[in-house]
């Protein structure tokens, strides 16, 4: 068997054991790097270690710390509800207020399930106080996460443009985000008047309580798969568990702090293109100097799994790069002659592996495949990076991911068979539909 076949079943492998097993699949990475480059084929440490993320590194890590000061000193909770009665009791804009908090969370460098964990539990309590779909309600929530997933800020933008930049293709970040979001946008006009966005537009306005408690039981062990890290609640920190809505709402000296760092977080590497993650840091430690008792709870809630699970899976690339891999399967891809036909095929590739998989890992793992017949210049680089980014997200959806995990976690009692078989039934139409729809929106015009 070649070296480049074996590389390949590894890979299968990793994804085949994550899927079924709890174990995180950076992990599984690290180690089939050091079979395949020290073992197999006899690289030296520092040749492996090329390849690691150490620029991405830095900005997961940096954005998690961030954001778990954010989320521990009730900023985001301040966030939320604010925008919440923002709609002035009108029931019909409440998925769409969520949609658009989800997306600015996101977009400003948290992780998408992260976001999901925060809302979902806001807008499934909402949806049943106030007779909209829950199902609804969960899509709206992960496919505004997903529209701002790719900004240049982003996690998902960070590892699809430093992909691109590396492999010395032309790239537009901005392009990338926008297109993410339009297309996000678009479904999720779509989810609402299917699910009944007609009628809730006509219900009469309400007046809104209290936010419910974040986090409930269940939601914890739901995000545990595909090296999630499990939830804690948000309110559980050094001021308290059960702060009414007037404490809540109070726009504290730490919050007005944490806008003010999350302002010059998005002016910073958006403004002058200073980098992501040293800005992040930077802005959290000064926080964290103005409330060493929110440092300490934050530091334990940085996602060190999907750190883990990203450079594992980056650095085992890297290897796969150097055993040549790659290159052999883009020239098996190339040799089709068809570069709409290979690219609709990655665009598949993505969306059905990752209804099971890491979308996080899949990004890092299936855009390497696209670079070779890329540098051809047969066919637009950024639209097919586009297009293959959100066939790989969309389907995040799935009950098997961990934002579908979270909806079908927080979903009434008596209806959560019924969203998860919703949940199902839509994934899969997504995954069959979405890639071809991207396919010909980002990756058709640009054929040269």
């Amino acid at each position: 068997m070649s070296i480049e076949i074996l590389s390949i079943l590894l890979l299968i492998g990793m994804f085949v054991i994550a899927t079924i097993q709890p174990i995180n699949m950076g992990a599984l990475a690290f180690g089939g790097t050091f079979v395949l480059g020290s073992l197999i084929i006899g690289m030296k440490a520092g040749d492996i270690f090329a390849g690691f993320p150490s620029d991405l590194f830095l900005t997961l890590v940096a954005v998690t710390y961030l954001f778990a000061i954010a989320q521990i000193n009730g900023t985001i909770d301040w966030l939320v509800e604010c925008a919440v009665r923002l709609v002035r009791g009108h029931v019909g804009w409440i998925p769409w207020v969520m949609f658009l908090v989800a997306a600015i969370i996101t977009g400003f460098g948290a992780l998408g399930p992260a976001a999901v964990a925060i809302l979902a539990p806001v807008a499934l309590s909402f949806a049943v106080q106030y007779r909209i779909h829950p199902a609804m309600m969960g899509l709206m929530v992960i496919h505004g996460a997903q529209a701002g997933g790719f900004s240049p800020i982003s996690v998902y933008g960070g590892i699809t443009n430093q992909i691109v930049a590396k492999a010395g293709l032309p790239f537009a970040p901005t392009s990338l985000f926008l297109s993410s979001f339009f297309f996000n946008l678009a479904i999720a006009v779509l989810v609402f008047f299917v699910f009944g966005g007609a009628k809730v537009m006509k219900q009469k306005t309400a007046s809104f309580g209290p936010l419910p408690e974040l986090h409930p039981e269940g939601v914890s062990a739901s995000i545990r798969g595909h090296g999630g890290t499990p939830a804690k609640p948000i309110r559980e920190h050094a001021y308290g568990t059960a702060a009414d809505t007037a404490t809540t709402l109070r726009l504290t000296n730490e919050r007005i702090f944490t806008l003010i760092g999350l302002t010059a977080l998005g002016i910073g590497a958006l403004v002058f293109k200073f980098n992501v993650g040293l800005v992040a840091i930077t802005v959290a430690v000064v926080l964290a100097l103005l409330s060493p008792k929110t440092q300490k709870a934050a530091i334990d809630k940085v996602s060190w799994s999907t750190v883990l699970l990203i450079a594992g899976i980056i650095t085992y690339v890297g290897v796969m790069e150097k055993a040549g891999t790659v290159d052999y399967v883009a020239s098996g891809i190339s040799s089709l002659g068809m570069p709409l036909l290979v690219a609709l095929l990655l665009c598949f590739t993505g969306a059905i592996v990752s209804a099971f998989a890491s979308s996080t890992a899949l990004l890092g793992a299936i855009i390497p495949l696209a670079v070779p017949f890329l540098l051809q210049g047969h066919i637009s680089a950024i639209g097919v990076v586009a297009a293959i980014a959100i066939s790989t997200t969309i389907v995040d959806t799935s009950p098997f991911s961990t934002n579908g995990a979270l909806v079908v976690a927080n979903a009434p009692d008596d209806k959560r068979e019924q969203v998860l078989r919703q949940l199902l039934i839509y994934s899969a139409l997504i995954a069959i539909i979405g890639p071809v729809v991207a396919w010909a929106v980002f990756v058709v015009p640009g054929l040269v």
